[in-house]
């Protein structure tokens, strides 16, 4: 755009925090164009033109703006006021800004070193929530928006937005759940990631979600060409997106191939489309592990060390991953795939790790994990024994029975207020 700013509404004076907002992060000009004050009784606007030129002078000697003028009330004598006071003050100078991946609902959110690790909320999702399939299937929408607003609620700072079932007419109703959420400010305040593996599912997210969003996802697995094409129309829309370590002979299943694939990503979207690289998410697989199956043991490994090799090699990029899939083989028992999830985590994060779809109510700290079992978790996840899923196991029945607490303990209520 040749400008972004403010006309009409509220006068110079009302707006001016406002301005001052925008100024200090558009990367192009800012205008302004205030009424001479709010109508009074009769309709009419009392600003004259000498106070609203003191006004606008002010804004521009604070190098707030680019462009002045006048909206209702505003007359001739008012433009020639307004032009004289800011003839000899330089235009504002865009600032710059350190390249990180900026996203919104209504609210901002800088994934930066204050944001910390990310967390996406994974229950919005058809296929990973049966209680929300059948909320969707059902029709019951305004119950399914309690689902997303829990999430929020429990420390979602995205919410992933998954409609893919068969039985499911997902390009109806992704933008109809997606429109609902827009009226729900406690959850439309948070980013959302629109999920599909069809681009038609996709584009009609993308035709209707507001603020920055992020895609999840696109990948090399149809070719370079659709790669490319949906990219372009990614970018287009203004979206971030999520990149799947993916390609022509199938998923990327090792260190290497992780590493591989996504530097070929990275160089066409940032050489042929122009994609900022601070709005690429590259997610390398997170494959389950402790499965028994001996070419699995190093999945956990080769994504934790594909990360810290990726952040150093590709500037700017974000790395993502579904952190529920490396604890599949203990399915239904959840304790155990909370304390799993949690040690993964924190060493992923330490490598490198920027944002994970998971469930961000269900997750154990990693500190409070017993010390024998958090250690047969590490020697699994990085394959350091061979007999490490067997001692996993071993402790496992154990953990069914640990039954999670959602009872908040209000006790500290009834201390002093000093």
């Amino acid at each position: 755009p040749i400008s972004i700013g403010f006309n009409c509404a509220l006068g110079a004076k009302d707006l001016r925090p406002h301005v001052q907002a925008v100024s200090s992060i558009a990367h192009t000009n800012v205008s302004v164009h205030p009424n001479a004050g709010l109508p009074n009784e009769l309709g009419d606007y009392d600003d004259t033109p000498d106070y609203m030129a003191s006004q606008l002078q002010e804004f521009a000697e604070s190098g707030l703006v680019n462009i002045v003028g006048g909206c209702c009330g505003t007359r001739p004598e008012h433009i020639a006021a307004i032009s004289e006071a800011i003839t000899d003050i330089h235009p504002r100078k865009c600032p710059e800004h350190t390249p990180i991946c900026r996203l919104s609902g209504l609210e901002p959110l800088y994934m930066d070193e204050v944001a910390g690790f990310i967390n996406v909320g994974e229950r919005t999702n058809v296929a990973g929530s049966a209680k929300f399939k059948n909320l969707i299937m059902e029709g019951d929408f305004d119950t399914a928006l309690d689902i997303a607003r829990d999430q929020v609620i429990n420390g979602a700072q995205i919410v992933d937005v998954n409609m893919d079932d068969a039985m499911l007419d997902a390009v109806t109703a992704m933008p109809k759940f997606l429109n609902l959420i827009a009226s729900e400010p406690d959850i439309s305040r948070v980013p959302l990631m629109i999920d599909s593996s069809k681009w038609e599912v996709l584009e009609a997210g993308l035709k209707t979600v507001q603020g920055k969003g992020v895609v999840n996802s696109i990948s090399l697995k149809e070719g370079e060409d659709e790669f490319l094409r949906h990219a372009r129309e990614i970018r287009r829309y203004g979206a971030a997106t999520v990149v799947m370590a993916f390609d022509e002979d199938g998923q990327a299943d090792t260190k290497q191939r992780m590493i591989d694939i996504c530097s070929r990503c990275y160089k066409l979207l940032t050489e042929e489309v122009g994609f900022p690289p601070e709005d690429i998410i590259f997610d390398p697989n997170v494959f389950p592990i402790a499965t028994g199956i001996e070419e699995h043991s190093n999945f956990s490994k080769d994504y934790i060390e594909a990360t810290a090799e990726l952040k150093e090699k590709l500037p700017h990029i974000q790395i993502s991953g579904g952190v529920s899939n490396m604890s599949f083989s203990m399915r239904g028992n959840n304790p155990m795939r909370e304390a799993m999830h949690s040690v993964f985590l924190y060493h992923a994060v330490k490598a490198g790790m920027d944002m994970g779809i998971v469930n961000a109510g269900q997750l154990a700290v990693y500190s409070d994990i017993p010390e024998d079992l958090r250690g047969r978790i590490e020697d699994v996840v990085f394959n350091t024994r061979e007999d490490g899923t067997e001692r996993l196991l071993e402790v496992a029945e154990e953990a069914i029975g640990q039954k999670r607490s959602n009872v908040i303990d209000l006790s500290w209520r009834e201390n002093s207020v000093n």
